[in-house]
């Protein structure tokens, strides 16, 4: 049983300390009758009564100072502490930063701004499906500006040639029977690149594209060359439809659907236009410029006019890289989001009509990009709730995405092994009540409650993070403000209802402990936790 205590929690690994209790030795409290020796029988029944009452007392001092301790490793916006926290400190304030400026004049981009942010942190790419107008390829261009990379942006059309992303030929290297390509100023040469209608890419463009997104690698004549692609950002307006796309599908690690903004929205970006358009026809600074390439978007409100030579870069190309390297070596995984992970994939596929297959890459890399997240929040451990957003990593058709969100959040607000630890109590109870002669047994058993009640503590620390202060509190800063708020909506009553199950099951492993250091007897143990008494009885009648 000891064994089966002894593994570290999440929250050890990640620098938060056991928590120590100071329990008093029992004082020997006999009442003695005066005389003879022998105590009367109502001596003796306010002896015991005393007795209890001072191992509930120590109890519930325990009990307090557990939960204290609980809450104390929780900061007062619901983040947990982490050591670490500190050295990513300044790169968490530069992304805020960027969040913000890349949103700027945006309306209901919030999302997909950060996604797209996280997957180039992360490496990855990420699609995007909507109707025109929704701003998918100003989201590309702010990307660009925000590292002042080199932008490649194109339109692609069933007819499209390999010219229009790789380069044209260079006709001096075709004299000397050499078929190399002038990369510059295309796909080969671009740190962040957008492609319209991607899905319209035919043979002759697809084996190129797909090396280049999965390798970063470019086949130009005999020599193969390292591409700098931080991130490609594809659109279209449907999905797939031939088998032959499903490779350059699966390429997408994040997919999102872009709709119109809402009609609160609308209002919102309609009134921001029209006071534009009277400062522009004032004179006013700081008017919209009729020939910006923002004009058309529908999501789009308003622009910064920014000089792209004079601005300085917020994240560079190598943040972006040690980023990502950081995140995979420091951030640790632990089994219990590993086996949600394993359980919603075995859901998708085995469970849904029609399955929904996940493949193993995208698995690994899913992990990877949570790793990101969880580095860039401040953390060097992953926490349950960052797998939210696998909504927007494992589903193959827009519908399917709300139905692995409510799948998420049934796990995430699941017991998550109370079941377990009420039946090491109840085991633990027993084998105190047989073994209370032996100062071993006893001094073993007291061991043992002291690790159930750490790994309680450790527990409650994880679901006081959730609920103090909801979970857009600090914990992760890839959850937009509406998405937090949805997600703590739906979670705090089910968590709520955690936190008194957790804080009851930590009252009785800290009563027995207590009693068990303080040298209570069976029929002490049996007054102080009937409940355990009543279960241990019908065991043995069993």
């Amino acid at each position: 049983m000891r064994a089966s205590l002894g593994v570290q929690s999440q929250y050890q690994r990640s620098g938060i300390h056991a928590v120590s209790l100071n329990i008093p030795r029992k004082r020997n409290v006999r009442i003695q009758a005066q005389g003879d020796g022998v105590g009367t029988f109502e001596q003796r029944e306010a002896g015991i009564k005393l007795q209890l009452e001072e191992l509930k007392d120590r109890a519930k001092e325990s009990h307090a100072a557990a939960l204290a301790a609980a809450r104390d490793q929780v900061s007062a916006s619901g983040r947990l502490q982490d050591e670490a926290a500190n050295g990513t400190a300044p790169l968490r304030q530069r992304i805020e930063t960027a969040i913000v400026e890349m949103s700027q004049g945006l309306i209901e981009r919030d999302t997909e701004v950060r996604l797209l942010l996280l997957a180039a942190l992360a490496g990855e790419h990420i699609l995007y499906i909507g109707p025109p107008g929704t701003a998918k390829s100003e989201l590309g261009r702010r990307l660009s500006r925000l590292c002042q990379g080199i932008y490649f942006e194109r339109l692609l059309t069933r007819f499209s040639v390999p010219e229009e992303l790789f380069g044209p030929l260079s006709m001096r290297a075709l004299e000397e029977d050499q078929y190399i390509r002038q990369t510059q100023g295309y796909l080969p040469d671009a740190t962040v690149a957008f492609i319209d209608e991607i899905f319209k890419a035919n043979s002759a463009i697809l084996n190129t594209l797909l090396t280049i997104l999965n390798e970063r690698l470019f086949d130009n004549g005999a020599s193969r060359t390292h591409v700098p692609l931080l991130c490609l950002v594809g659109a279209s307006n449907e999905l797939p439809e031939s088998e032959e796309l499903d490779a350059l599908y699966d390429r997408f690690l994040i997919r999102r659907q872009v709709s119109q903004v809402s009609p609160a929205g609308l209002l919102e970006m309609l009134s921001r236009g029209g006071a534009k358009r009277q400062a522009g026809a004032l004179g006013h600074p700081g008017a919209a410029n009729p020939d910006s390439d923002l004009e058309g978007t529908g999501a789009v409100a308003q622009s910064r006019d920014r000089d792209s030579d004079t601005f300085q870069p917020l994240l560079t190309v190598d943040d972006f890289e040690m980023t990502r390297a950081r995140a995979e070596a420091v951030v640790a995984v632990p089994p219990e989001v590993l086996n949600v992970i394993a359980d919603l994939r075995s859901y998708l596929q085995d469970k849904c009509e029609p399955p929904v297959y996940v493949s193993d890459r995208r698995l690994v890399k899913a992990v990877a990009l949570m790793q990101v997240a969880a580095y860039t929040s401040g953390r060097t451990v992953l926490a349950d709730y960052d797998c939210l957003l696998l909504r927007h990593v494992l589903w193959q058709r827009p519908e399917e995405c709300e139905r692995i969100y409510e799948w998420l959040l049934t796990a995430l607000a699941a017991d998550d092994g109370m079941q377990q630890m009420q039946y090491l109590l109840s085991g633990l109870f027993g084998r105190a009540c047989r073994g209370l002669g032996d100062p071993a047994t006893v001094a073993s058993l007291a061991e043992e409650a002291g690790q159930l009640r750490e790994t309680l503590v450790n527990k409650l620390q994880a679901v006081y993070a959730s609920t103090l202060g909801g979970l857009a509190a600090g914990q992760t800063l890839w959850l937009g403000e509406d998405e937090a708020a949805a997600v703590g909506s739906a979670l705090l009553p089910k968590l709520e209802k955690t936190v008194k199950e957790l804080e009851s099951l930590l009252f009785e492993v800290v009563t027995l402990e207590t009693a068990l250091v303080g040298g209570a007897t069976a029929l002490d143990l049996a007054q102080l936790l009937r409940g355990q008494w009543a279960q241990f009885l019908r065991g043995n009648q069993q």
